[in-house]
């Protein structure tokens, strides 16, 4: 007989426990820091040789009230989550997902006229160019965050398709995840390391783009794979019971909606429409940034243009086919905003309200309708905002106890007496457990990377190496450390219980690991451009 495996709630709960019990065993300790500016920005950073022991700091009943400032802590996210949730309700409320996806379907169906699209598999090619739109976000411009947004998307869309849940996941959340471990151009990991550690700014770029399309390669592999698996037997997922939300959910049929233009839908248009022109007369040029290069390019007039035109054809062609438009600039402006004007949560969430309420107009509901499907939105949503402030209270316990850079300070000393290719490894190691504690790219870089580059000086090993470890202990185990508040938002959209996605995910995630550290293997031994 099988145990009953413990609730989410309850694994996270172990954690802090534990987390509390290594404050006992492990004497408190911290470094001096400094401030530098990096790439233009102030960041922190620990002064080499400063560790010092200082009084311990055991953790007991702070286990309980960890939550209280792990919710704080993740406010931007919690609430990020909610609105997000909310706002797609709205939306969903119209059925204009339900048509798109019926209509993409019935497109992806009539591609399998092709004989060699069909012997290739229609499914798997768009499974495959979704996940490569997505890594390329991830590499380029550190997509993470964003990703919840996009599983209410994707999720719905695999389970028509045939697939689960965690397939849907692995379409953007994972897929943005194999992008960010092999960044190529990330200003959040890549660009702050390099600053960092006194190299060229996105410098060594041409290894990297070899080890983006490795990892991506094998990770797209693994996950079509699994997806066969799921089509040929659903009931061989893991997920397979927690998907019924999902089925029930994409139970309506769409055929039998009337597709026509409305009234309200036209009154949408042109309040959305004046509201873009007077943003592109604000702002006629935007400043995108794609790694360390910049260019002026009239963004927000070129697009207010093409939605002008989009939202004519298809607000004349139905009110549902107008709102899937207001999605897809949505999606649009977000990647405006993140690389011309730094957007992140507060501004993602807002736009996504945005998008909702119109969604709501569009579909003539009044003040108290929208209002009730954005509360409804919200409540179903609630549980996978709450896991990540529950979450939240791990890395309070830590910081509180005293005991990270406790941490930090062992494990670089650990390495000392090793050669070059085991101290790699062992760098590899280091940042693959603390990204752990601490979750943020960033935060992690300006933290370790001025240590770290100083020892691969001593041990003769290039700092572009040391980069490389860190980008790759960053990246990977984003995907399956219960302290990512990404990855328990994302899974909590998705209604994927954590220790479920544990299972499917350790496997995959020893893979990556070992591949991580192949391809550091390289940079040891050969002449690499920019090493």
């Amino acid at each position: 007989m099988l145990k009953k495996v413990p609730h989410t709630y309850v694994i996270i709960f172990a954690i802090i426990v534990f987390s509390a019990i290594l404050t006992w065993v492990l004497p408190g300790g911290e470094f001096e820091r400094t401030n530098v500016i990096v790439n233009g920005v102030e960041r922190e950073i620990i002064k080499n040789d400063s560790f010092h022991t200082i009084e311990s700091t055991p953790q007991t009943w702070e286990v309980v009230s960890a939550f209280f400032e792990g919710f704080v802590n993740t406010a931007d996210i919690i609430v990020f989550i909610l609105m997000i949730g909310g706002a797609f309700w709205i939306m969903n409320d119209s059925k204009a997902i339900d048509v798109g996806i019926g209509h993409f379907l019935k497109f992806a169906r009539g591609l399998e006229r092709n004989k060699f699209l069909k012997k290739l598999g229609v499914d798997n090619i768009i499974l495959t160019l979704i996940m490569l739109v997505f890594s390329v976000f991830g590499a380029v411009f550190g997509m993470s965050e964003e990703t919840i947004a996009f599983i209410i998307i994707f999720v719905p869309l695999a389970i028509t398709m045939g697939y689960d849940s965690i397939v849907g996941v692995c379409m953007c959340f994972v897929a943005a995840g194999l992008g960010f471990a092999g960044a190529v151009l990330n200003p959040f990991t890549i660009g702050i390391a390099q600053g960092l550690s006194n190299l060229p700014l996105f410098s060594g770029i041409e290894y990297r783009i070899v080890c983006w399309v490795v990892l991506n390669f094998v990770g797209i592999f693994w996950i079509l794979r699994y997806a066969q698996k799921v089509k040929k037997n659903p009931k061989s997922s893991l997920v397979y019971e927690d998907d019924e939300y999902w089925r029930k959910k994409n139970a309506g049929n769409t055929e039998e909606l009337e597709l026509s233009g409305s009234r309200s839908g036209w009154i949408t248009y042109v309040i959305t429409l004046v509201v873009m022109l007077v943003f592109a007369w604000q702002y006629p040029n935007s400043l995108l940034k794609i790694g360390n290069n910049e260019f002026s390019f009239p963004a927000i007039p070129v697009s207010t243009a093409l939605f002008a035109i989009t939202g004519f054809i298809s607000a004349r062609k139905s009110v549902h086919f107008f709102i899937l438009n207001l999605l897809m600039y949505t999606i649009v402006f977000l990647i405006i905003g993140v690389m011309g004007y730094g957007w992140y949560v507060m501004e993602i969430a807002t736009i996504f309200l945005a998008m909702g309420l119109l969604s709501g107009i569009a579909m003539g509901n009044d003040a108290n309708r929208i209002t009730q499907l954005f509360i409804e939105g919200a409540k179903d949503i609630l549980s996978a905002a709450m896991v990540v402030g529950l979450a939240g209270g791990i890395i309070v316990i830590l910081n509180e106890g005293k005991i990270i850079d406790t941490i930090l300070h062992y494990v670089s000393e650990s390495m000392n007496d090793f050669g070059k290719t085991a101290s790699v490894g062992m760098m590899y190691i280091f940042q693959t457990m603390l990204n752990v504690f601490i979750p943020s790219g960033s935060g992690k870089a300006a933290l370790t990377m001025p240590m770290m580059s100083q020892f691969s000086d001593l041990i003769g090993v290039s700092r572009q190496t040391t980069v490389m470890a860190f980008q790759f202990g960053d990246g990977f185990t984003n995907m399956i450390t219960p302290t990512s508040g990404v990855l328990i938002g994302v899974l909590g959209v998705a209604k994927i219980p954590f220790e479920k996605w544990f299972k499917w995910i350790a496997p995959f995630m020893i893979i990556l690991i070992i591949l991580g550290f192949l391809l550091l293997v390289p940079t040891v031994f050969m002449e690499l451009n920019g090493f």
